[in-house]
């Protein structure tokens, strides 16, 4: 991390935990991407001041690897008519949580009291649906870990598509069977308002 400026190191040193991480990733704008898409490493999010969750999810793991924690993305993917979702892993007590960047009501923080990643990943599964009450979710990947990439991408002033790209081409596993897709209830009315809850205007 010697390449972390001295406002980045102390911005990071301050926030020591998973909590922390998360009310500091609350105070950021959503990045509603104005002039085209956006695949930021933290040091451009953190100067745009902006954010959408791939890039919240980024920031949160390279503050974790800065705390010596391992750097772990989670990619829950939906069905083609929706968007997929990005998290940061951490592990407390042999349970696991995560950090999110949302700009909704919903998909957001995770205390971490989930034994496996797969009932993680299924705690978001009854909020994730399209505005008709449609349940979109459909496979979650394999624990991400950035390490893989060295520690350029945290200072980079590039995109860092690379990553996005062999995040969505890492291994997934499917949630719901064939004839579980096919039983899905929508989601009620009053879930549907209230998924409507942001906390950012565009």
């Amino acid at each position: 991390m010697n390449k972390l400026s001295d406002d980045e190191k102390k911005l990071f040193s301050r926030l020591s935990s998973p909590a922390k991480i998360q009310d500091f990733l609350n105070t950021i704008p959503f990045n509603f991407e104005p002039n085209g898409e956006t695949c930021s490493s933290p040091r451009v999010t953190l100067e745009r001041n902006s954010a959408h969750c791939l890039e919240g999810a980024l920031l949160a793991a390279a503050i974790l690897w800065y705390h010596k924690e391992k750097p772990l993305l989670l990619d829950l993917t939906s069905t083609a008519k929706d968007f997929d979702h990005v998290v940061t892993l951490f592990k407390k007590d042999g349970f696991w949580g995560a950090i999110s960047k949302t700009n909704h009501a919903v998909l957001r923080y995770r205390e971490p009291v989930y034994k496996t990643i797969r009932e993680l990943a299924l705690s978001y599964f009854h909020e994730y649906f399209l505005d008709d009450g449609t349940k979109t979710m459909r496979t979650v990947s394999k624990p991400f870990n950035l390490k893989q990439f060295g520690k350029g991408w945290i200072t980079s002033t590039e995109n860092l598509w690379d990553i996005g790209a062999a995040l969505h081409d890492s291994p997934h596993d499917p949630l719901l069977t064939k004839a579980q897709e096919n039983n899905l209830r929508k989601a009620d009315q009053v879930e549907i308002e209230a998924g409507k809850i942001v906390e950012f205007k565009k």
